[in-house]
């Protein structure tokens, strides 16, 4: 008998839900692009597998919990999106069928703790500030720490920079180009807000005016890809509000963040904020897409010939957001730098917002595979545009002794434009 997703009884993220679904062919293009497709080699840990499964419990014809463990090693990378022929549009599924079952999954009462104390904490700089400083004290006593708490002691770093306090309005240094709203993030302003610093220097250096609204929030990546709709919601809102119409462009310098800000269209869908949010998402823009696409009018020094950076593709970069050519371009304006390509690089790097909490093994498991690919480009320094990819890599490339520096894009930019080693 066949059974078709009554849209209806799904609210209004039943339709693009429904409309992905129908979209795929089942060809098996995505196979090859998926993370845990690779890892697992099982039918139900690819794209195609779990669109079948989450047709089905849509359907009706299969309950979510026998789709559970497949649908939560799913990274969200999106990796399948550039390989499907079909144009499936795997993000209009995967989050919106996770808010829609997420209620109705049994979780283990740490499951339900360890993700509480991740929505109540890294959404917030000052919570998840202190939080990282009681993670030293957890440590200490780490028998006595339940094994399903342990990666976050485990991903907790030693030490956490100094709180950085951004100035609302950065002047354009010489003649004005341009004026931009930056979102700050959350995760970011604790674990490196020298991103942020960077990225206010270099596009202030290049004539652009940088507006930090105090008033903006997280993104709502974390709760909208875990399957939280109302935080989702709430975070939007609260950065639809915050953010002045008087801006050529927001900018985001996290690829997560700038994915998550993009589907506020569907994560307000049926709401009376969805026009407001389509018109918002409309609006945000990588850093590197915004300063190639302005050019840089103060060309950075280098270091001289023989430095070669590594780039790392953000999947929420290049598969979210089609982001790959301008960060490359941005390094390569560096005289002397070499932009190195890494194997394999379509693969994540295991990070993926709280993936590395919720699914520790194989994220591990993908964290060393990238590290080892980037070792083998022989340089120096590795960029990337996310602060979840950064910390993952910074993480497993000390793992492997190698002394590879991380940073972000906008971190070798202005490194390059004041020399520093």
């Amino acid at each position: 008998m066949l059974h078709a997703i009554k849209t209806q009884e799904h609210g209004p993220l039943g339709e693009p839900m429904a409309h992905a679904v129908q979209a795929c062919v089942h060809c098996g293009f995505c196979l090859a692009a998926c993370p845990t497709y690779q890892e697992f080699g099982q039918e139900m840990d690819s794209p195609r597998g779990r669109i079948v499964l989450m047709k089905q419990v849509l359907e009706g014809t299969l309950a979510a919990t026998a789709a559970q463990p497949y649908i939560d090693r799913c990274l969200g990378c999106l990796a399948c999106e550039p390989a499907c022929p079909s144009g499936v549009p795997y993000r209009d599924l995967i989050s919106p069928y996770r808010a829609e079952v997420q209620s109705k999954l049994p979780r283990t009462t740490g499951e339900r703790l360890r993700r509480w104390m991740a929505a109540m904490t890294i959404p917030y700089p000052a919570r998840f500030r202190l939080a990282l400083a009681g993670a030293k004290l957890g440590r200490l006593f780490g028998a006595l720490v339940p094994s399903v708490l342990r990666p976050m002691l485990d991903l907790a770093p030693a030490s956490v920079p100094p709180a950085v306090t951004l100035a609302p309005v950065n002047p354009a240094k010489g003649e004005r180009r341009a004026r931009v709203a930056l979102l700050a993030g959350c995760a970011q302003q604790v674990l490196e807000p020298d991103i942020n610093v960077a990225t206010i220097d270099v596009l202030t250096r290049n004539g652009i005016e940088v507006i930090v609204p105090a008033a903006q929030g997280c993104c709502g990546g974390l709760a909208w890809h875990t399957g939280d709709l109302t935080a989702a919601q709430a975070f939007a809102r609260r950065n639809l509000d915050a953010f002045p119409a008087e801006v050529d462009a927001i900018l985001t310098n996290a690829a997560g963040c700038g994915s998550a800000m993009h589907e506020y269209h569907l994560v307000l869908k049926g709401t009376p904020d969805e026009a407001r949010a389509e018109s918002f998402r409309k609006r945000v823009v990588d850093v590197s897409v915004f300063l190639a696409k302005l050019g840089l009018r103060e060309k950075p020094q280098g270091w001289g010939e023989g430095r070669a950076v590594a780039y790392h593709d953000a999947c929420h970069l290049a598969n979210a957001q089609n982001v790959r050519v301008e960060p490359r371009g941005l390094l390569q304006a560096i005289p002397g730098v070499s932009v190195k390509e890494l194997a394999n690089a379509h693969m994540c790097c295991g990070s993926a917002g709280t993936y590395n909490l919720d699914q520790p093994e194989t994220a591990s498991s993908l964290g060393a595979q990238k590290a080892a690919a980037v070792v083998a480009t022989g340089a120096q320094t590795v960029a990337t545009g996310n602060i979840g990819c950064l910390t993952q890599l910074r993480a497993h490339l000390a793992k492997s002794g190698s002394p590879i520096r991380v940073q972000h894009t906008m971190q070798v930019l202005r490194d390059a434009y004041e020399k520093r080693a």
